[in-house]
């Protein structure tokens, strides 16, 4: 049996809005220009410190947190998931190569493959700068499939489904392969004016960890992202 989540309206921030809760999970849709989690204590806000201030509802006595299962680049927006105990983070986490994650994406040019797979090793520096290597033992495999939906002035609208989970992974093989994403200030064009980074996750699919059910997330890409290739009518 299939779960599809419609959004309610009882809890919203500026940067956060809750898809789904129950007493295991949390699904929410974060803003761009939120980090999902943080380990230094004077760090700003983040999608993790605003839930757990949401489940305490005020209490300082409250030992309720949410806990971190997967991880968003700051800058990119969409579907996030979060356990409410360190069991249910450790069964998500032992089980996220199984979770259908697709992202929507606009990236500079038109790709030559109108779909196919970007798949190589990354590495990472110490400055945290993510690149790909031929060096099976300095790198980590990553895998990702595209399709393009769109394509309009030089920009190509793309859905992108990860068959892995690396850090960076999205940006960094689509500016490997001469295709930055929009917006990117990290590994995208310098001269670039964009003024976010048009990388979206937009769809989540995964087994319940505990009932089984499967359970089913969209999240539209924002218009502020559509309208870079003209708009469009995008049903995830």
């Amino acid at each position: 049996m299939k779960s599809h989540s419609r959004t309610p309206r009882r809890h919203r921030s500026l940067n956060l809005e809750i898809l789904f809760e129950d007493r295991d999970i949390l699904v929410v849709n974060k803003a761009t220009g939120l980090l999902t989690w943080s380990p230094h204590r004077d760090q700003q806000q983040t999608a993790e410190r605003i839930l757990t201030n949401y489940l305490r509802k005020g209490s300082a006595r409250s030992r309720l947190r949410a806990f971190t299962v997967h991880r968003l680049d700051r800058e990119t927006s969409g579907l996030l998931v979060f356990a409410k105990s360190e069991r249910v983070q450790q069964q998500l986490k032992n089980n996220w190569r199984d979770v259908e994650k697709r992202y929507f994406a606009v990236v500079h040019g038109l790709l030559e493959q109108k779909s196919g797979t970007f798949s190589c090793y990354l590495a990472e520096d110490r400055d945290q700068f993510v690149y790909v290597t031929k060096d099976k033992q300095a790198g980590k495999w990553a895998e990702c499939g595209f399709r393009v939906l769109k394509e309009s002035a030089n920009r190509s609208a793309v859905e992108v489904e990860l068959q892995t989970g690396r850090k960076n992974q999205i940006r960094v093989q689509f500016a490997d392969a001469g295709y930055p994403i929009l917006g990117d200030r990290k590994y995208g064009r310098k001269e670039d004016r964009c003024e976010r980074m048009a990388l979206h996750a937009m769809h989540l699919e995964f087994d319940h960890p505990f009932s089984g059910r499967r359970m089913v997330f969209d999240s539209p890409p924002p218009e502020n992202l559509l309208c870079l290739v003209g708009g469009m009518d995008l049903r995830v």
